[in-house]
């Protein structure tokens, strides 16, 4: 049996980059998991050099940064709206 476990996205990450606070590793790994991708098919999608997923790991496992613009892509993918859009 698996249980399926919601983590909520803070929404400081949720903010065009002027606002916008760095994503968790479990955070990343909601939304990649939101976008219905597997660490290949979201490092295909945002076209890394290194296909195999391995990035998408490390930004899970907090060694590196997501930058913002595959983040703010990862997020859209998932249906969490256009993020980099500012609010008027």
């Amino acid at each position: 049996m698996t249980t399926a476990i919601q983590v909520n996205i803070r929404r400081e990450c949720l903010q065009p980059a002027a606002f916008w606070a760095q994503p968790t590793g479990v955070e990343v790994q909601e939304v990649v998991r939101l976008a219905g991708f597997t660490g290949r098919s979201a490092a295909e999608f945002l076209d890394l050099a290194d296909k195999s997923g391995r990035q998408i790991r490390r930004w899970i496992s907090g060694d590196n940064e997501i930058p913002y613009s595959a983040w703010a892509l990862l997020c859209y993918v998932a249906g969490l709206g256009a993020i980099w859009e500012l609010d008027e």
